[in-house]
This record gives structure tokens, sequence and C-alpha cells, in this order.
């Protein structure tokens, strides 16, 4: 108790200022503001064994503390990276006894939880299954690959989320004014709240510890007040501050040069945009985002693995967060900007859209409506419809449009990449079409 009082008052900001309860908690408010599933449990107390799955600095384990005052519990905390086994079965026996003798149940934390090895993720088993503890466990891996499947069948996976940047800057003017930071003498320009909201980068800890050094190296003004502008800001997290306004012209002038040196084929201007976005702290899933449009708007066909690449990127991302997820942003930029390029998908169904707005009315062919289901024969769905896979090349003519609707030409492939032989192939299947005798424009 002693340790914990004197680390309150001398301790880092972030310690100093943890969040005491529910309502002073940052962040992922889609598991704790009020209604949402996980408030709901904590506040019935019915808990059972969770894991906390997310990047450093958004709060797991502050809430994890919340969760077992919130409860009543005794709090363990145990991290994995300096546990053991038999550290594992004191404690489990500790809880054992807590909770014959005083009815008390523990909650046992363990930090980095995918550190921990088999035996010793096979030895919290008993005690999670009985109930004996309420297992909380964090990590900034995916659990699905790091924890044995044993124990996270028997742990509800909540995600969290990087806060964002207006949840970060409300938080730094929350701790200019706690006495608890002592920080009553400390004024921040517009310019430098900003920089240490965005260079946080989501993490609530590295904003509050920015804050503590730059308010340190602020000097002391006539009047006992102390100023920290861009200048300290920067020098507080190391990293100056790029000319982008996340919300103004800037962000979107860059965006757009980004995307358009990607589609011009252009890797290199493509890399530096993206280092000048990353640097600025644009939001990772945004620019991961505008890479999948991309992969279907300027790739399309003519290289189908580009929507792959850059699926898998927005995975990575979402998986690794920062700084590690600028890799495989890295790797989807050049892809896409090395491949050959179509906008073939992307105009056809511009035109097919304003097709149907044209003939919104049309009905479907009966040999093209559900046969499927009882009584569907009787009224003439599904006749002399022709199963592709019966004929030559899987491919057969008949008519897949409403009819007496001329033959439009939406999807129109061009000759590069993988295009050029889906191009073919279709010319062929088209020159069968001509054969047949099928109306066109």
């Amino acid at each position: 108790m002693r340790e914990e009082e004197e680390l309150k008052k001398h301790g880092p900001l972030a310690l100093r200022l943890r969040p005491q309860n529910l309502d002073e908690f940052a962040g992922q408010k889609h598991l704790v503001a009020p209604g949402k599933p996980l408030r709901r449990l904590i506040e019935s107390d019915v808990l059972s064994s969770l894991l906390f799955y997310g990047p450093p600095g958004t709060g797991k384990t502050t809430l994890a503390e919340i969760i077992a005052a919130k409860t009543n519990a005794a709090f363990v905390r145990v991290n994995a990276v300096s546990s053991s086994v038999s550290e594992l079965r004191k404690i489990i026996d500790a809880a054992r006894t807590r909770l014959v003798q005083n009815g008390q149940r523990t909650v046992l934390f363990i930090d980095e939880i995918h550190r921990f090895n088999k035996a010793q993720q096979d030895a919290l088993l008993p005690a999670a299954e009985k109930g004996l503890v309420v297992l909380i466990g964090a990590t900034t891996e995916n659990p699905y690959f790091t924890i044995n499947a044993p124990l996270l069948s028997r742990m509800r996976i909540f995600p969290f989320e990087p806060l964002s940047t207006e949840e970060i800057t409300e938080l730094l003017l929350r701790a200019l004014l706690s006495p608890e930071a002592r920080l009553e003498t400390v004024n921040l320009t517009e310019e430098a709240l900003e920089h240490l909201a965005v260079m946080a980068n989501g993490d609530a800890r590295a904003a509050l510890n920015a804050l503590e050094l730059a308010a340190a190296l602020a000097e002391v003004d006539d009047r006992g007040q102390k100023m920290v502008d861009l200048k300290l800001a920067e020098e507080a997290v190391q990293r100056r501050a790029v000319v982008y306004d996340r919300d103004g012209d800037a962000h979107y002038d860059v965006i757009s040069a980004f995307i358009k040196s990607v589609r011009g084929s252009d890797p290199d201007a493509a890399l530096f945009w993206l280092a000048r976005m990353l640097e600025a702290g644009e939001d990772p899933l945004f620019i991961a985002r505008r890479l999948v449009i991309l992969a279907s708007e300027d790739i399309g066909n003519a290289d189908p693995h580009g929507l792959l690449v850059a699926v898998a990127a927005a995975q990575a991302v979402q998986m690794l967060g920062m700084p590690e997820g600028r890799i495989s942003l890295a790797q989807a930029t050049t892809y896409l900007a090395a491949a050959p390029k179509s906008n073939a998908a992307y105009l056809g169904i511009e035109e097919a859209l304003a097709l149907v707005k044209q003939s919104p009315g049309e009905r479907v062919p009966l040999h093209l409506r559900d046969a499927s289901y009882s009584g569907a024969k009787k009224l003439g769905y599904g006749k002399d419809y022709l199963y592709p896979h019966n004929y030559r090349g899987n491919f057969v003519v008949q008519n897949y449009l409403p009819e007496g609707m001329p033959r439009p030409k939406l999807y129109r492939p061009g000759s590069n990449g993988y295009e050029r032989s889906i191009k073919e192939r279709l010319a062929r299947w088209e020159a069968l079409r001509q054969r047949k005798g099928e109306k066109h424009d």
C-alpha cells in the first residue's frame, strides 16, 4: 500500500491520472459506454473470464483494475514475461482460500498473456473453468494466433481500439485541470495540443507522458506560468510537425496525390505521399481503405491479386497497429502502383446503375427465376433453363437479360495484364452468340 501511495504521488503522469471508475475511463465507447455489453456485465457483477485485445495505451490494464474495484474483488496482477507455473499455482491456491474463507472473488489480470507458453496457459484452465478466479488477459497480439484454443474458448474477447484524436485531446485537457497532475501553471497552444494528440497515435499513455515531458521542458515566466508551444511539443515527442491538417485542404490534397500516384503507376511518388501521411499521424486504416477502393476501381481484373493484397494490408494494419502496419501499407502501395491498370469494372457498374434507373421495373425472365421450391415448376419458373456445365467449355448461348432488352456492353475489358485473357474469352463467347442470331445494339 505504501508503494502505491508513493507512486500516485511521484509516479509518471499516466499512473497518477489513472481513472478510478467507468465514467472517468477514456475511449472504448463501444465497450463501456452506458448500455454497451461489457459495461452491462460489469455493473450487473456477472463477470466471466475476459480477454482484452488491442494496441498499447488503450486502457486494458486500467479497465481490469476498475472491474476489480467495481466488483469488490481482490485484484492480482501478473506479468507474463516474468511469471512461472509455480507462481500461478500459488495465486490460484490463495484465490481458493480467499473465496472459501471470505467469500471474496479474485480478479487475476495477466498482462501480455500471449507470452505464456502452453504449460502456463494450461495451468490456468481449471481455475478459469471452475470460477476460482475471474481471469482477465491483455494482449497486443491476435489471440487466435497466440492463445491456446482451450483457454480461448473459456474467455470472452473484447477488442480495444486506439483512442481517437478527439479522445486524446479531451484527455490532455482534463490532465491540465487535474490536481493530481500538478500542471496548474502549464498552458498549451492549440498547435502544441494538436501535435501531442495526433502524434500519440491513439496511445493515451504516450500522450500523457509527452505532455509531462513538454511541461518539464517549458520555462517559467515572470508570472510563474509555463507555455508549451509547438516547438516544445515537437521536442517532447521527438517528431516534427508535418504541414498537414487532418480536417482541412492538406488532408484531401495529400490523399489525392497519393491515390493519383498509385493510379499513375509511380511507386516512388506513392511512397513519398504515404510517408507524408504517416508522419503527420493520418489514420492508417483510412489509407488502407482507400487502397482497397483503388484496387477495384483502377486495377480491377487487370490484376485480380491487387484486391487481395489491399484487403490483406488492411487486415494486417488492424492486427499489427502502428508502426509495424506501415510496412504492410508500403507493400500494398508499391504492388498496386506497379500493377497493370483497368477501370473497366468501375465503368461497368456505373453504366449498369444508370441503365437500371432508366428501366427499374424489368422483370426476370421465367427461365432465370428461382425454381428450387415446391410449386415453382407449375408457374413455369426455370423452364428451358440451360445449365452451362452440361455444355462444352461450360458455356451455352441463352438470354440472361430481361426479355426484349438489347444486350448492353457494360463490361469492356482492356488489354492490360489478365484482362487481355478475359477480353479474348469474352470475344469467343460473343462470336457464339452472333452465330446463334442473338440481337444486339
